[in-house]
């Protein structure tokens, strides 16, 4: 036994694994060599920027236990130049500089090979500290004994990161290797600075994980065995960063980090202990330091801060004056670093200095601003309270401070002061902006602070108590501005004390208070989600809110993408919705999401997808009266970025347009998501500010009236006033900085002063004297737009930073002088600005410069390395002009210089460079390109050689280049590629010169990037980029002196060419008669010569049309071509038309084939087509020339038969004719009609006069415009430009002419336009240019007509001749087409029509759908009920006919019909009642009874509209109408209709008008009366006795109330009984809008009760008694019902003992609904035993 056990313990002792832990002995020194490397940008052959570190370290034990690290003879090496070609080179005094540090001994905890905590001087620096942290990291090996594969999580330098090891034992070597890697992306507690980020969202919720930083490192070791453990002979590790912008698998920029550790030798002798107290530094999670305060795009060496504050301010001030705006952006930026460094008492005396210098104020309060340190901000604070800024300069820099301004528990303390400054609190503006930033400063301290103390949120919420208590609701509405920008959970209990669904009291305020509170919690949903989320729920279903409060709150819902759950409650409550205002915005909304295809949005897009599938389509046709959300938006799956831009329309009952409008756009990028900017709109009652005001109401009998009236009707309220109001808010960044409210009194004043004819007057007069005195000056606001900073620590202990940085620079300089003849005098009139001439000398010179800085690399403040992206915008000019105006005289001139040197307009610049700096050679800093310079060859050193063309040939070809380059009118292009070691290059030129005026425009692209490597935008960015707009000079013979702009309108247009042209030659004055007027104009012009052409082809023509009544000749008719409007010349446009038989059409259309059909036709004749096909097909169409000449792309009219009829319902939208309105049959309304070769003779008519009309409007015309452009030489003659425009605006038709020439006469280039009207129903237009007018056209025709039986709208565009650029354009804009179609849902069809023409039909086939069909060369585009934002006034079945009658213009009429139908008409015809909102219900009037038909619910009680149906007549009404004081009465007797007004008799043939403040008109129309009083809301009432029918105004809409409804849109809620409840049925409805009488002095016998359920009831299974909680109509006491009808009743049910009974009816009323049943109604009472006084 004894010897098994043996054997087992021998065997288990040889197969134990060996001790892999590093160990130091105690009494021995380890020393090694380092090396520690980082490198940026070295792949690719291209620049690199790095640094290295190379020391020797001795490690040893004493006898204590912790171990000592010293570090000898450091040498630090920079490296900048083309990797690996260049050496590294020594930075001897930077090595000086933080070898101080390193020969002190470090001490550290070290067990289990666990690194543990650092000692080390308490003076030591950080940065040396994390280099030793580097080090140590390198040292760290957790063994796992069992294992030699395994992961785990390991503490480290970067944070606890996934590790995995893997352990290769070679036991007989008395060897092992170990590899372990971590993957640097998933780390906890990971060691990272992020500044200027607070506002960037990441989402950890998203399914689609993605990063644009990745790191991992990977260390090997080799390790040795001894007696007493194992021993580390060496070490590697390999760190790689990479960041890829554009989300590119390829296109990454790299940081690669590398580290080495070799044993060099083991020393005998003990490490000697640090001989000074040493101090605990933590262990090896890195430690951020300096870099956080220093920027990464310069260094600066402190000597004398504020010495060197003071140059750089001077430096800034000369840049500036000299243009040099770069450097200006570089000294900028270096003074905020300096501000970031300095103290308050070091910023005092430079303020002291330079506060009275506005040169220098701007720069010193803009660079104060961005630095966002300690003791600026509390400089800013004190300057504020001792009220040192004005209040311009202090909203300006408010903002700016707050954003900036570093979030902690000092910047906070100084923050609040702001709130309680006493200047600040007497400016409102102020106020409003530092409570905004103040929140956004609570928020970003949050982001970073573990834990918020209650006492930062105090103020706001003593804010909203105050306010709460006090009613102010301004102050509401701040505070819940204020608590939304701070976004805390622990706000949520008081903001729900503003809303009435959590806050009974909250009931009372205003509307846009409950929408800010709603509001509020959007960023608070960050951050407790859930209790959010439920209150939102709460509030979106609640309908006792108003609907704007509730679309809010489906907005912030949906912007916590709640699952699928929610969003079901959501449409299952729609399902039962009666505000299709908020049905419809929500399920918009919905909709709009369901389509989205953003990655972060995939949960919440499939939820909504399924809720609007549980929905009713009909909300989906709900007009743009109803509120919705627009969205547009787009996301790149390859580049992992998106963008959408929502607009939610909010729309309230009492308005016809939104009356909340916000818009949001919002980013994305990777798995982050940003709101750029968000803008609110919000108004309220601005209608009653609108109109007029002064008119008494309150004063009029019908006021009181209506009030006696509300008292009859049980429950009825007049609506709660509503104070006129604007509101708005701009967010940026999700941050609200500015908001406003414009009360009731602003607004008045405002519109008072408009309107008004005393206040502004004495305002213009001070303006224009002013102006007079002369305004000069110079104006400059710099600003840092961005600084965004992303820090994490390399394996080698320096900082890696990932940073952009942006600065803008606006400035201008301006003099401007302004003199008038005859001056104004002391009593100012405007019409003294009509009758003087003004004189206006201007010198503006504005300026914007944007400088963009991208890094990554090293960031110390000892030294920097890495890459510096650098992006320039720039853009100025020069306006130096003198104007000369004069009103009177209807003309203005203007003279400028030309260009007397080079300008640069725009630019646009980029680079990337590879940087080295160290502290101790600021002035010698390295900067070496990215790519290596190679040589770009100039334009002229390229040329072309091939051995085809000799050089005799080749010169002469550039003899003919240079005499075309020297025309005077050039356009020309230089381009040039080039391909070598340092990239491609790339560079172009294109000028356009026009030495008439003296100026050579040029845009110059040069480019060299690294797309040669490797096809990404990174690798496009990677290089030089230039972009830029010059102006050059023309050297002529003779200088230009001036440039002079003249426009002479009226009746001397004419005279002012004529004496431009007069002036440079020696022909006598015009004093002729207009006839040689206009024919010297024409000469002058040289129309003559083009309308000399014109007729030669016109005669040339004229018998191709004999026969073509429905052609229309048009100006400038060329010989060489047909007319515009002409297929028959081209054989491509006639083959094109009859490709398709009709009947193969029809095959193809059941078919829903897309084959090419096979078919062919010819043109044959005088133009006519025929189609043949197979012998089962017959002659569908034989085309008149007419219609061959006339018609294209398909919209032939073709003689059919019913059968076809029939058959052409199965057909395409596309694959429809259009028919124009006046080539139709007036005696037949069916489509495609039989049309012979002759029009109708209204068409004839039509066309004869189009034809008659003489071609050049001058020759009957004056011109009544003119415009001459022209340069003014010595001695030479005039160069430029003239413009002429005719006009002839008649009732029938309209047409315009314009012609643009030369001055010079030796040039026959010119411009002409025309543009006609021929009738209502058709519009030609044409444009043609070049010699003569006679190179390029462009055509265009609009008409009007049948579209498959549907009213339509035919655009069509014919492009005969284009010069070469816009036909490549043209090809380049039309490849995007079918991508751009089939993004907005329409169908596509390849199929062939007209070749250069493009024709669109857009059809109405009901009020709010069309069709459109798009048809191109080769592509052909259409859909199908499309729906429309506003209803337009047709039907799907309304004839041409019924359009718009030809007395008019139909394009004129089209936006006044819409607005027609838009307003409201409510209409009585018999039984039929139809309401404000359109619905439609039967009511059969208790005889003798008058109805509430309409009336003003608003606190003005305007008016009151009642109705009722006598008693000898069923089929007669009469009406009573109360205005002010008047009593209106409508009525019929013996057949006549009768007319009384307060009681007298009134004649109906004699229009009455009433003397009261308010207008009101009553006259006869058709066979009866009118009713007008527009300003009491009622546009028009018409009474026949039969009919009534009333139409309101707009600004009426939702202040109505009665039988017509309330004008609000809300069709679910329209049977609304006085008391607000929603009546069962309409019986019940009307009925509750009788006006209740004295039963013994009216007529009317009938009144409402509260009645009872005589059968027994069981509730709830209990025995109860049931009383109605509406009334019923029922006869009086004494009187019996001789006719009812059943009713649908709510009933309360009571216990069968219960006290309530039936009279009591005020509690009743208040009770709940507990069952509905059936009562009856009566309608008709026999009072034989009703006792009445005597």
């Amino acid at each position: 036994m004894k010897g098994l056990v043996l054997a087992l313990l021998v065997a288990l002792a040889g197969g134990q694994k060996r001790d892999l832990e590093p160990v130091f002995r105690a009494g021995q020194t380890y020393v090694y060599v380092y090396e520690g490397l980082v490198l940026l940008g070295r792949r690719g052959g291209a620049a690199a920027a790095g640094v290295r570190l190379r020391c020797q370290l001795e490690i040893g034990r004493p006898a204590r236990a912790n171990h000592v690290l010293r570090i000898q003879s450091p040498k630090l090496e920079e490296y900048n130049g083309s990797w690996p070609r260049d050496p590294f080179t020594p930075a001897s005094k930077l090595t000086e500089t933080l070898a101080s540090c390193f020969p002190r001994a470090f001490e550290f905890e070290y067990s289990e090979g666990k690194p543990g905590n650092i000692y080390a001087p308490e003076d030591c620096p950080i940065i040396c500290t994390n280099i030793v942290r580097g080090v140590l990291n390198m040292m760290q090996l957790i063994i796992k004994k069992s294992q030699n594969v395994y992961e785990l999580q390991e503490a480290g330098i970067e944070g606890v990161c996934p590790t995995r090891y893997v352990i290769q034992d070679n036991s007989k070597n008395n060897r092992a290797t170990i590899s372990k890697s971590k993957d640097l992306t998933n780390c906890r507690d990971k060691a990272v600075k992020n500044i200027g980020m607070a506002y960037i969202r990441p989402c950890p919720t998203c399914p689609l994980k993605v990063r644009n930083i990745e790191s991992t490192v990977m260390f090997t070791y080799k390790m040795k065995y001894d007696d007493s453990g194992a021993l580390m002979t060496s070490a590697v590790s390999e760190q790689m960063y990479q960041i890829a912008p554009f989300n590119e698998p390829d296109g990454v920029a790299v940081m690669e980090a590398r580290q080495e550790l070799a044993l060099v030798d083991i020393k005998n002798t003990p490490i000697s202990p640090p001989e000074t107290q040493l101090h605990n530094h933590g262990n090896l999670h890195y430690r951020f330091s300096g870099e956080l305060l220093q920027m990464p795009i310069h260094l600066i060496k402190i000597k004398n801060p504020e010495l060197q504050l003071t140059e750089i301010l001077r430096q800034l001030v000369q840049y500036n004056e000299e243009g040099s705006s770069k450097e200006a952006s570089a000294k900028f930026l270096q003074m905020i670093q300096l501000f970031r460094l300095v103290t308050l008492d070091q910023i005092e005396p430079l303020w002291v200095q330079f506060a009275n210098e506005p040169p220098y104020r701007h720069w010193f309060l803009s660079a104060i601003c961005a630095a966002g340190a300690t003791d600026t901000f509390k400089f800013l604070k004190q300057k504020i309270h001792l009220e040192k800024l004005n209040i311009w300069e202090a909203a300006v820099t408010l903002p700016l401070a707050f954003h900036f301004v570093t979030p902690n528990e000092q910047t906070l303390e100084i923050a609040s002061t702001f709130l309680t400054c006493p200047q600040i609190q007497k400016a409102p503006m102020l106020r409003i902006l530092v409570y905004l930033g103040y929140g956004c400063m609570v928020n970003r301290y949050s982001a970073q602070a573990s834990f918020l103390p209650n006492e930062l949120l105090q103020p706001l919420h003593d804010l909203a108590t105050e306010a709460a208590s006090k009613g102010h609701a301004e102050d509401m509405a701040l505070a819940l501005k204020a608590i939304g920008n701070a976004g805390e959970p622990a706000s949520i209990k008081h903001i729900l004390k503003f809303l009435p669904t959590f806050s009974p009291v909250a009931a009372a305020l205003p509307n846009r208070i409950h929408a800010d509170a709603v509001l509020a919690l959007r960023k608070i949903a960050r951050k407790d989600l859930a209790k959010v989320r439920q209150t939102l729920l709460q509030i979106f279903m609640d309908n006792s809110l108003a609907p704007n409060v509730r679309m809010v709150a489906c907005v912030v819902l949906l912007e916590t993408k709640p699952a699928l759950p929610t969003v079901a409650a959501m449409a299952s409550l729609l399902l039962k919705e009666t505000s299709l205002q908020v049905a419809s915005f929500t399920y918009s909304h919905m909709k709009a999401l369901a389509v989205g295809r953003i990655p972060q949005l995939y949960n919440l897009s499939a939820a909504c997808n399924i809720a609007i599938k549980l929905l009713s389509p009909r909300l989906d046709r709900l007009s743009y009266r109803y509120s919705k959300v627009i969205h547009v938006g787009g996301y790149s799956t390859e580049y992992k970025a998106g963008a959408i831009w929502r607009v939610y329309l909010m729309n309230s009952p009492g308005t016809m347009f939104p009356s909340d409008i916000i818009t949001k756009v919002r980013g994305y990028y990777a798995s982050t998501a940003t709101d750029i900017a968000e803008v609110a709109l919000r108004s309220q009652s601005l209608s009653n500010i609108m109109r007029k005001r002064n008119i008494p109401f309150t004063e009029y009998d019908t006021y009181k009236t209506l009030k006696e009236l509300g008292k009859t009707l049980l429950g009825w309220k007049e609506l709660p006033p509503e104070d006129p109001l604007i509101s708005a808010y701009v967010k940026v960044l999700g941050q609200e900085i500015a908001f406003v409210d414009i009360g009731k009194d602003v607004i008045q004043q405002a519109v008072t002063t408009l309107t008004g004819s005393s206040n502004w007057q004495p305002v213009v007069a001070k303006v224009m004297d002013e102006a007079r005195r002369g305004i000069s000056g110079r104006w400059i606001l710099p600003g840092m737009v961005a600084e965004l900073r992303h820090i994490v620590p390399t394996a080698v202990g320096l900082p890696l930073e990932f940073s952009l940085c942006g600065v803008a620079l606006a400035q201008t300089a301006a003099a401007v002088d302004m003199q008038m003849s005859p001056p104004l005098s002391g009593n100012f009139r405007p019409s003294q600005l009509l009758e003087a001439n003004m004189e206006v000398h201007a010198d503006i010179k504005p300026k914007v410069y944007f400088h963009v800085i991208a890094v990554m690399g090293i960031n110390t403040q000892y030294f920097q390395n890495g890459l510096e992206f650098h992006a320039e915008f720039s853009a100025n000019t020069t306006m130096k002009f003198d104007a000369r105006i004069n009103v009177k005289e209807k003309s203005f001139k203007l003279e400028t210089t030309p260009c007397r040197q080079e300008v640069e307009l725009a630019a646009a610049r980029s680079e990337v460079y590879a940087i080295s700096r160290n502290i101790e050679e600021v002035d010698s800093e390295k900067r070496s390109h990215i790519l290596p310079k190679g040589e770009v060859l100039s334009i002229p050193e390229q040329q072309f050689q091939s051995s085809g063309i000799s050089s005799g040939d080749r010169s002469e070809k550039q003899r003919n280049i240079s005499s075309v380059i020297s025309k005077g009118y050039q356009q020309g292009s230089e381009e040039e590629h080039h391909h070598s070691v340092g990239g491609r290059s790339y560079a172009r030129t294109f000028c356009s010169k026009l030495a008439s005026l003296g100026c050579y425009a040029c845009l110059s692209l040069k480019s060299r990037d690294s797309t040669f490597l490797r096809n990404t935008y990174l690798h496009k960015l990677i290089g030089e980029h230039e972009a830029k707009i010059v102006l050059k000079p023309v050297q002529t013979d003779a200088d230009i002196d001036k440039i002079q702009l003249e426009i002479q309108a009226g009746s001397r247009a004419a005279s002012k060419i004529i004496d431009v042209v007069s002036s440079g030659s020696e022909e006598e004055d015009v004093s002729s008669p207009y006839g040689d007027i206009q024919a010297k104009l024409k000469k002058i012009l040289g129309i003559e010569k083009v309308f000399k052409v014109a007729n030669k082809t016109w005669h040339h023509k004229k018998w191709i049309h004999s026969k073509d009544k429905t052609a229309v000749t048009h100006l400038w008719v060329e010989a060489s071509a047909a007319p515009f409007f002409s297929s028959s010349s081209s054989s491509t446009a006639s083959s094109a038309h009859g490709k398709e038989t009709r009947n193969e059409q029809e095959k193809n259309a059941v078919r829903q084939s897309g084959r090419k059909r096979g078919s062919r036709s010819s043109s044959k004749g005088n133009g006519s087509s025929r189609s043949t096909s197979g012998p089962a097909s017959s002659k569908i169409c034989s085309s008149s020339s007419s219609s061959s000449r006339e018609d294209h792309s398909g919209d032939k009219h073709c003689s059919e038969d019913s059968a076809y009829s029939n058959r052409q319902a199965n057909l395409a939208v596309y694959q429809f004719w259009f028919k124009p309105t006046d080539e139709q049959d007036p005696e037949r309304k069916v489509l495609n009609s039989s049309t012979s070769s002759s029009s109708s003779s209204a068409s004839d008519e039509g066309i004869s006069r189009a034809i008659s009309q003489p071609k050049l409007l001058g020759d009957t015309k004056p011109p009544i415009l003119a415009v001459v452009l022209r340069a003014i030489q010595k001695n030479e003659p005039q160069a430029g430009f003239q413009l002429v425009l005719y006009t002839d605006i008649q009732p029938m038709r309209s047409r315009i002419q314009m012609f643009v020439s030369s001055i010079a006469g030796s040039s026959r280039w010119k411009l002409c336009a025309d543009a006609s009207a021929i009738n209502p129903h058709k519009a030609l237009g044409s444009l043609k240019w070049g010699q003569d007018c006679q190179e390029y056209k462009i055509a265009t025709k609009i008409a009007t007509g049948q579209f498959a039986s549907h009213p339509a709208v035919q655009m069509k565009l014919e492009w005969p001749k284009v010069p070469s650029g816009i036909r490549r354009a043209a090809r380049w804009f039309y490849t995007f087409v079918p991508g751009a179609a089939y993004m907005l849902g329409y169908s596509q069809r390849q199929q062939r029509s007209p070749s250069r023409q493009a024709t669109m039909v857009m059809a109405l086939t009901s009020p709010r759908t069309c069709d459109v069909v798009l048809k191109l060369p080769d592509l052909t585009i259409y859909d199908r009920a499309i729906r429309l934002p506003l209803p337009f006034p047709s039907g799907p079945s309304t004839p041409t006919s019924t359009l718009p009658s030809s007395d008019g213009n139909l394009f004129s009429k089209a936006a006044f019909s819409i607005i027609e139908n838009l307003k409201a008409r409510c209409s009585v015809s018999q039984n039929m009642i139809t309401t404000f909102n359109g619905v439609e219900f039967n009511y059969s009037m208790p005889a003798n009874c008058y109805h509430v038909l309409a009336q003003d619910c608003s606190p003005e009680l305007k008016f009151l509209v009642t109705m009722k149906t006598p008693e000898e007549s069923a089929d007669l009404i009469a009406i009573n109408v109360r205005l002010a004081s008047h009593e209106i009465d409508m009525y019929v007797s013996n057949g006549l209709i009768q007319l009384k007004i307060n009681g007298v008799q009134a004649p109906t043939d004699v229009p009455y008008t009433s003397n009261s403040d308010a207008s009101m008109l009553i006259s006869s129309e058709k066979k009866g009366l009118s009713l007008k009083a527009p300003d009491y809301g009622i546009d028009k009432l018409y009474y026949d006795g039969h009919t009534l029918e009333i139409q309101v105004a707009f600004w009426m809409a939702g202040k109505t109330c009665g039988i017509c409804g309330k004008y609000d849109g809300e069709k679910e809620r329209e049977y609304q009984m006085p008391s607000g409840y929603l009546a069962k049925d309409a019986v019940s409805f009307a009925q509750s809008w009788i006006v209740s009488e004295d039963p013994c002095a009216g007529a009317c016998k009938l009144q409402r009760k509260l009645v009872k359920i005589e059968k027994p009831v069981a509730f709830e299974k209990k025995a109860s008694k049931c009383y109605s909680v509406e009334a019923v109509l029922h006869c009086v006491e004494g009187c019996s019902a001789t006719k009812i009808v059943p009713v649908s009743v709510g009933f309360h049910c009571v216990p069968a003992d219960s006290t309530l009974n039936v009279e009591e009816q005020t509690r009743l009323q208040q009770k709940s609904e507990d069952l509905v049943s059936t009562a009856y109604a009566h309608t008709a009472c026999s009072c034989e035993h009703q006792s009445c006084p005597a």
